[in-house]
């Protein structure tokens, strides 16, 4: 596959040509909260996981930086995720939009990954062994309104789910999201999602959805 590059705050671009793209799912840290992420997938028909977190790859090639994707179904949306990436054996963090069809979610949760593709930023920052992960703002729109608002404290560190899942070599994974704040999908057009770190110039990736015809 052509590579996936990201242009690294403060270093060299990096180059992922074989790695593997994984979606990591109910990764709360706050029990409550994960019962809430729960419950809004049983209101649509979605079955609970039988394990958390939960791991989900997909292929390499729905990773994308474009602003624009192309759907079949009438029923999907974003979510805002923190990202980490691994490259020879360095981490870098940004942020994703695990854009998902939650009508395939019903029955199949590799169908409803596998069905879109996964917008990134292109802007990757090193991570710092001391990064304070609870300091960090994650946030997403749809259509201009406000949809997810949150800080990691209510995660998983994003390295701890990463050693959780027993893969070697190049992988870029996305490391679960926040809560809705009024507990509804919406199968938007515009999204944009954005990660806020202390003393560094916010991350985000923004896109449009088109459905196919």
């Amino acid at each position: 596959m052509t590579g996936v590059v990201f242009d690294v705050i403060g270093g060299p671009a990096v180059t992922l040509s074989d790695f593997q793209l994984v979606i990591a799912g109910y990764t709360a840290r706050d029990q409550d909260a994960l019962r809430a992420h729960v419950n809004e997938l049983a209101a649509i028909g979605i079955p609970a996981p039988e394990s958390v977190p939960s791991f989900c790859p997909i292929p390499a090639g729905l990773l994308t930086h474009s602003a624009e994707i192309t759907v079949a179904g009438a029923r999907t949306s974003g979510e805002a995720e923190p990202v980490l990436v691994r490259h020879d054996g360095r981490l870098y963090l940004t942020v994703g939009s695990d854009h998902t069809d939650r009508d395939l979610q019903r029955t199949s949760l590799f169908e409803a990954k596998a069905a879109c593709a996964k917008p990134v930023s292109r802007v990757v920052v090193p991570l710092s062994p001391d990064v304070d992960w609870d300091s960090i703002e994650l946030a997403s729109r749809c259509d201009g309104h406000r949809y997810q608002e949150g800080r990691l404290t209510e995660l998983l560190p994003p390295v701890e789910t990463l050693e959780r899942f027993p893969a070697d070599g190049d992988v870029v994974l996305f490391c679960g999201t926040l809560p809705l704040l009024d507990g509804q999908f919406v199968a938007g057009h515009e999204w944009e999602m954005t990660l806020a770190m202390p003393h560094q110039q916010p991350l985000s990736v923004a896109y449009r959805v088109t459905q196919r015809t």
